[in-house]
C-alpha cells in the first residue's frame, strides 16, 4: 500500500534538503498558500496516481534535459500523461539541437535535487539560473499546479497563478505547446 498523508497547510517540521527549506521560506515570504502531502517515495507515474487522488490534481511531469555537449540545460514541465517527444520539444523551442535526458550529477549540481524529485521550484536556487525553464501551455492554463517540493516524499499543490506570477517572478521561462 502506497502511503499518502492527509492534506497539510504547514511546512514539514524538519527539512530534508536546503531546497525544501528555501521553497517553504519563499512560499511564506511571497504569501503563497499551499497544501502538501507526505508520501512514500513518489517516483513512478503509478505512485503519482495515488498522490493525485489525495491532493486533488494531477502531479506535473518535470524532465531535465541537455544538449549533446551538456552546455545547455532545460527544465521542462508538462502534463503527467503527455508523452515527451524530443523532436516536438526541439521544434517548439525554435529548432534547437537535439536534447536528451541530462545526467543525474548535473541534475543535482544545477537544481539541487536527485532523480525522482525534479521540480520547477528549483528555480529559486542560484545554481539553477543558467537552466532554461520551459512550461507546457496546458500546465500554465490550469488553475492548480502540483509537484514535488524538491524531495520524492513530499508533494505540494498551489495556484498556478501564484507559481507563475509570484514564485517565478524574476525567473525567465518559456511557454510552449
Amino acid at each position: 500500500m502506497f502511503y499518502v498523508s492527509e492534506l497539510m497547510t504547514t511546512p514539514p517540521p524538519v527539512f530534508s534538503s536546503a531546497l525544501q527549506e528555501k521553497v517553504y521560506g519563499a512560499f511564506a515570504g511571497l504569501g503563497i498558500p499551499f497544501v502538501r502531502v507526505d508520501t512514500d517515495p513518489g517516483i513512478t507515474m503509478e505512485d503519482c496516481r495515488h498522490i493525485d487522488g489525495r491532493i486533488g490534481v494531477r502531479i506535473v511531469k518535470t524532465v531535465f534535459l541537455c544538449n549533446r555537449q551538456q552546455t545547455e540545460f532545460y527544465l521542462y514541465v508538462t502534463m503527467a500523461d503527455k508523452p515527451f517527444v524530443t523532436r516536438d520539444f526541439c521544434a517548439a523551442m525554435g529548432g534547437i539541437p537535439r536534447v536528451s535526458f541530462a545526467p543525474a550529477d548535473k541534475l543535482w549540481e544545477l537544481t539541487g535535487v536527485a532523480v525522482g524529485a525534479t521540480t520547477v521550484l528549483s528555480a529559486i536556487l542560484p545554481s539553477c539560473a543558467p537552466v532554461h525553464l520551459v512550461l507546457d501551455k496546458e500546465v500554465t492554463s490550469a488553475e492548480w499546479f502540483a509537484c514535488t517540493d524538491g524531495t520524492p516524499t513530499c508533494f505540494v499543490k498551489l495556484r498556478t497563478a501564484d507559481l507563475l506570477e509570484k514564485y517565478l517572478s524574476g525567473h525567465p521561462f518559456r511557454v510552449i505547446g
